[in-house]
């Protein structure tokens, strides 16, 4: 990736955002080194204006940010870093520089997606979701059924703890299917979208 430091003297800003639940976690700026150190290490990596150094996040306090993807905006001259934080990224304690909350979500459900997805190429050896395509479409969807009907019995007879496992079983299998029909989740909410009316 050709990035355009001459700019803002020699730094870019990166915009350090959270893999998994695309929450915004802090702003820092990069040089060409502090960006080559990242690509290398996968470890974010920044150059501070205050002491004019390197500093990769977390080397004192353990809460390194793991890069995941790294993008680059239109003009070549803006970083977008999805990472997976190691912990709170402020030196205040809190999850992210603007005192927000990093709580997952249902951007979890859409990283879900991404893993699946992930599995279904890689096909890795010893993984249950990896055995779930190898036996077809007809398991998958058996699976779905299984799960629905053990989430109903929790929903009238069970524990609210049982019925969210269950539950989440469900979800879980239907996210397989719809990976293994060639669909995702946005396929669903553009479908309810179609469906809703104020």
């Amino acid at each position: 990736m050709e990035l355009d430091f001459t700019k803002s003297g020699g730094l870019i800003p990166a915009i350090i955002q959270d893999a998994q639940t695309r929450q915004v976690l802090m702003l820092g700026f990069m040089n060409e080194e502090a960006y080559r150190k990242t690509l290398e290490t996968n470890k974010v990596t920044f150059f501070s204006r205050t002491r004019q150094c390197l500093w990769t996040k977390g080397e004192t306090s353990g809460n390194y940010l793991h890069a995941v993807q790294i993008l680059a905006d239109c003009d070549s001259d803006t970083l977008l870093i999805k990472v997976r934080p190691d912990g709170p990224v402020c030196h205040t304690g809190t999850d992210t520089c603007f005192g927000e909350s990093n709580a997952a979500g249902l951007f979890f459900l859409q990283y879900l997606q991404d893993f699946i997805d992930r599995r279904r190429e890689e096909m890795p050896e010893g993984s249950y979701t990896t055995s779930l395509f190898r036996k077809g479409i007809n398991r998958m969807a058996q699976k779905v059924g299984e799960e629905a009907v053990e989430t109903l019995i929790e929903a009238v007879n069970g524990t609210d703890e049982g019925f969210l496992y269950e539950a989440s079983d469900l979800i879980y299998h239907l996210i397989v299917l719809l990976a293994g029909k060639g669909f995702r989740l946005e396929d669903l909410a553009r479908e309810l979208q179609k469906r809703h009316k104020e």
